[in-house]
């Protein structure tokens, strides 16, 4: 069986979407499922692509013109490649459109994987910009796909208000736990035990709907902040940067760093080095940086608009109002638990991250629903009709 995937952008400053999708692929690879990637070269000059040289990534000279990124690169591909199945990553663009276009000419099956972008508040985002091509294409691509995937149930309501009424699959991202992880985590529970300023953290891209700055005014309600510190790691929205930057001075918060962008095992270590990781933003379709963060056992608060209740249920740790009063309480809360306790914490999350994402168990599902839609397998139980 041959599979396509496809995506606009597979840079480093794409972000989420072109890691999980990386990820997701060289996991199928990994269990023995072959499949190609389709993209474009990338342009910015502080971008690169993230990828190792890998064949089955197909990186065209980019040629995309207009905000839509028309590429004829793109097209000419998809027109003289036979696949069986096309799976295409995110909305919005050429790339997307006529993937699903194509697959319907060659009368194949497709996928779409809408990475969030059908969420009410992203989908009002720019509405303007995106409502004329919902009415001239994206509409049609989306209602006559034959399943989309999505990573967690709230994700999948938002597409059926949105009125698809096809297959859906709910298949998390998965968890790509380096070798190194072991090392880490053991360096971790000595560095709890130095008796050190509880660090707190965010690591993703800083943009308004991450809310960062409940952080800032969280950590302002604490009654001894020489107990903490907050290292905020990412690059994003400019603006949006210069505004943390100015309310970090407003605040009078000495204890607060801008580590910038961090990837590879500098994450993890930056990640094992903190006492809880916060995530408040306005919602997310999934969140990787979650099972990152338990998987070198830091457990973390997410808010209600990310897919993280198993965080209470399980005891790796919160998912509640990202509200400042409540962020505070957790800080403090984190700032007063004994050692032994954070660690327990810690273990709980590295178990759960080991129960449910590892790389090949979410490769599995999605070999096993490109099965079933090629009609060479039962329907999964991951998929909804």
């Amino acid at each position: 069986m041959k599979v396509l995937q496809t995506i606009a952008g597979f840079g480093v400053l794409y972000g989420g979407i072109a890691t999980c999708t990386y990820d997701l692929i060289r996991a199928m690879r990994n269990i023995g499922f072959p499949l190609d990637l389709l993209t474009l070269d990338v342009r910015n000059p502080v971008d690169r692509l993230i990828s190792k040289g890998e064949d089955w990534i197909k990186i065209l000279p980019n040629d995309s013109v207009t905000p839509y990124e028309y590429s004829k690169g793109i097209a000419q591909y998809l027109k003289s490649k036979e696949y069986d199945l096309y799976h295409t990553n995110g909305l919005w663009m050429y790339c997307n459109h006529i993937t699903c276009s194509m697959a319907r000419c060659k009368g194949k099956p497709y996928i779409i994987t809408p990475h969030g972008m059908l969420y009410p508040n992203a989908l009002h985002r720019s509405y303007w910009k995106k409502w004329p091509l919902i009415q001239l294409c994206f509409r049609k691509d989306i209602y006559r796909a034959d399943c989309l995937h999505v990573t967690c149930k709230a994700e999948m309501e938002h597409l059926r208000n949105f009125g698809y009424r096809g297959a859906i699959a709910i298949i998390p991202n998965p968890a790509n736990l380096p070798d190194y992880l072991e090392e880490i985590t053991l360096a971790k529970s000595i560095l709890l035990g130095c008796n050190l300023p509880k660090k707190f953290g965010f690591l993703g891209r800083l943009h308004p709907i991450k809310k960062v700055e409940n952080l800032l005014y969280g950590m302002a309600m604490l009654p001894h902040l020489q107990d903490c510190e907050l290292v905020i790691m990412g690059k994003g929205d400019k603006n949006y940067e210069q505004f943390l930057h100015n309310e970090v001075k407003r605040l009078d918060l000495k204890n607060v760093t801008f580590k910038g962008f961090v990837s590879g095992r500098e994450k993890y270590d930056q990640l094992a080095r903190l006492s809880c990781l916060f995530l408040p933003s306005d919602s997310e379709n999934f969140g990787m940086i979650v099972t990152e963060a338990l998987s070198v056992g830091t457990p973390v608060m997410a808010s209600l608009g990310t897919p993280w209740a198993e965080l209470n249920t399980t005891g790796c740790g919160w998912w509640l109002d990202r509200s400042p009063e409540n962020i505070a309480h957790i800080m403090q809360s984190v700032i007063e638990m004994p050692t032994p306790k954070l660690l327990a914490m810690g273990d709980k999350g590295r178990q759960l991250v080991q129960e449910k994402f590892t790389s090949a168990q979410v490769a599995r599902q999605m070999q096993q629903l490109y099965e079933w839609l090629g009609g060479n397998g039962k329907k999964p139980e991951c998929v909804y009709e």
